[in-house]
């Protein structure tokens, strides 16, 4: 078994650590990760799930949480994002300058055009202020849901919702980090950003 003491780490660290071992590992071979937090621990089970590793995760007597991923087959990596796939990431409440409420206006209206489109974009990504577009609140949640409901994914940066406080108030899409951000922009054919 192979271990990783990732307590203290700041996110995305022990995913990025975690995915590198898993690289690594055979059938049936085991992946330990030691963590401080949920958040870390909910971004670890959502690797396990993307590399095809069964997860399970324990309570430490000392606060920490012991994480173990098994591999079922060989890691190779995730699954190819489709050769036309869009990613939106948006990273503010509003779009563009020089009067705020017309933003907040401009992009609940680009968010419900998303809706329109013949193909919706694959990922829309919120991080820094446009985590607050997927929370309770928000203008734009009904078109989020329309956009779930037409496959898109909806993701929102874990470190910003906690650093805003919007944690328990996030009403669509599920909570991700930096290095799955990463992961999907570079694999995107294209993508648009508001920031």
């Amino acid at each position: 078994m192979i271990q990783l003491d990732m307590r203290g780490k700041p996110c995305p660290l022990p995913v990025i650590e975690a995915k590198k071992r898993l690289a690594d590992l055979a059938a049936g071979d085991e992946l330990e990760v030691v963590v401080d937090n949920e958040a870390a621990r909910e971004n670890l089970r959502k690797l396990a799930a993307g590399r095809n590793c069964d997860f399970r995760a324990e309570a430490a007597a000392d606060g920490a949480i012991r994480v173990v991923l098994t591999a079922k087959a060989a890691a190779d990596g995730c699954a190819a994002a489709p050769d036309d796939a869009v990613v939106v990431a948006i990273g503010t409440d509003r779009m563009g300058t020089g009067d705020d409420d017309l933003g907040r206006t401009l992009l609940k209206s680009f968010i419900f055009s998303l809706t329109e489109l013949d193909t919706p974009p694959a990922v829309v990504l919120f991080y820094n202020g446009g985590v607050h577009l997927a929370c309770d609140g928000s203008a734009a949640l009904k078109d989020l849901r329309t956009l779930t409901e037409k496959g898109t994914v909806i993701m929102s940066c874990g470190a910003c919702l906690n650093h805003f406080g919007k944690t328990d108030a996030l009403r669509v899409g599920t909570v991700t980090n930096m290095f799955a951000i990463v992961e999907t922009l570079s694999g995107a054919a294209r993508t648009v950003h508001l920031t």
